[in-house]
C-alpha cells in the first residue's frame, strides 16, 4: 500500500493512469522524499506474460511500481506495422493491477514529443549489428525513448526481459555513459510450453504459423547443443541453427548469429560467456529469441 498526496492506492483499486510528464514527475518525487524506491517497466503495451513476469519482480524489490505504456513511433520504420501494433489498455490495465503496479504511465504522443526532435540518442557499434542490419532507424529510436523515460521516471531499478538481449545491452551501455541514476535488471526469457518466446507479435500468428514458430527456440537450442558439444567455429553453429530454420517451409531466416555476451562481436573462436540470436519472418511476424551459453 502506498499513500501519495494524502490517498491511498492500493492493490484492490486500479493502477493509477497517468498521462502528464510532469504529473509522473511531482509524483515520483514525492515517493523518493519520502524514502520510497522506485521500479520502472517500459513497455509498448498489450502486455503479456513476460511483461506480468517484469511488474512482478519489481513489486518484489521496489515501494513503488510504474509501468509506461507508450507504442513509441520513432522505432518503427514507413514499412512497419505502428497502426496495426496491438493495442489493449483496459486488459493492460487488469495484467499491471494484479502484477503489483501502483503507476500507469500512459502518455499521449504529444507528451513524449510535442515538438520534432532535434535530438536524437545512438548508441554505437551496439546497434550496428544484427537488428541494426535489418531494422537501421529501430535502436535509435528505442534509445531516444528509453533516454526520454529515463530522465522523466528519475532514480530507478529499471526492468527489461532478455528477449531482446541487444536492446537490454544497448539499454546498460545507454544509462552508463549518460550517467542514468538507472540500475537496469535484466529477467529471463518467459515462455510458452513448447518453448516459443512470450511476444506483442505473437498475436500476428496464424493457428499453422504458431504450430511452426517453436523452430526458433529449436533452432537456438541447436546452437547451444553445438557449442557445448565442443564447437568452436562460429560459422558453423550458425550453419548448424540455420539449417534448424531451413527445414521449417513457414519460415523465412532474417539471421542467426552467436555473439560474445557483452560486446555483442563475433569472437574469431568461441569462448566465455556467449549469445546466440536468431530473427525469422513467419507471415506477418517477425520473431527474435536468443539463449546463453558458455564455452
Amino acid at each position: 500500500m502506498s499513500e501519495r498526496d494524502g490517498t491511498i492506492n492500493n492493490n484492490n483499486s486500479s493502477p493509477l493512469h497517468v498521462a502528464e510528464v510532469c504529473h509522473l514527475r511531482t509524483t515520483l518525487d514525492f515517493d523518493r522524499s519520502v524514502g520510497r524506491t522506485i521500479g520502472f517497466v517500459p513497455t509498448m503495451g498489450f502486455l503479456h506474460e513476460g511483461h506480468v513476469s517484469l511488474i512482478r519482480r519489481a513489486a518484489r524489490e521496489a515501494d513503488v511500481v510504474v509501468v509506461s505504456i507508450f507504442v513509441n513511433p520513432l522505432q518503427f520504420a514507413p514499412t512497419e506495422d505502428l497502426a496495426a501494433y496491438p493495442r489493449d489498455l483496459d486488459r493492460d490495465t487488469e495484467l499491471a493491477q494484479e502484477a503489483g503496479a501502483d503507476l500507469l504511465f500512459v502518455p499521449p504522443v504529444s507528451q513524449m514529443y510535442p515538438e520534432p526532435l532535434l535530438t536524437t540518442v545512438t548508441v554505437s557499434e551496439l546497434s550496428a549489428r544484427l537488428e541494426g542490419e535489418s531494422r537501421p532507424s529501430h535502436f535509435a529510436g528505442v534509445s531516444t525513448v528509453v533516454a526520454k523515460l529515463f530522465n522523466i521516471v528519475g532514480a530507478c531499478r529499471a526492468y527489461f526481459g532478455e528477449k531482446d538481449y541487444q536492446q537490454l545491452a544497448i539499454v546498460r551501455r545507454l544509462a552508463r555513459d549518460l550517467s542514468c541514476p538507472v540500475e537496469i535488471v535484466g529477467c529471463p526469457t518467459v515462455r510458452e510450453p513448447d518453448g516459443l518466446a512470450m511476444s506483442s507479435r505473437n498475436s500476428y500468428l496464424t493457428a499453422e504459423e504458431r504450430a511452426a514458430a517453436p523452430v526458433v527456440y529449436q533452432a537456438l537450442q541447436s546452437g547451444v547443443a553445438a557449442v557445448e558439444g565442443g564447437e568452436r567455429d562460429p560459422a558453423a553453429v550458425r550453419q548448424t541453427m540455420a539449417d534448424v530454420i531451413a527445414k521449417e517451409p513457414l519460415a523465412g531466416l532474417d539471421y542467426v548469429a552467436v555473439v560474445d555476451a557483452d560486446s555483442l562481436a563475433v569472437p574469431a573462436s568461441l569462448s566465455g560467456n556467449l549469445r546466440l540470436l536468431a530473427a525469422v519472418r513467419l507471415g506477418r511476424a517477425r520473431l527474435i529469441d536468443n539463449v546463453g551459453v558458455t564455452a
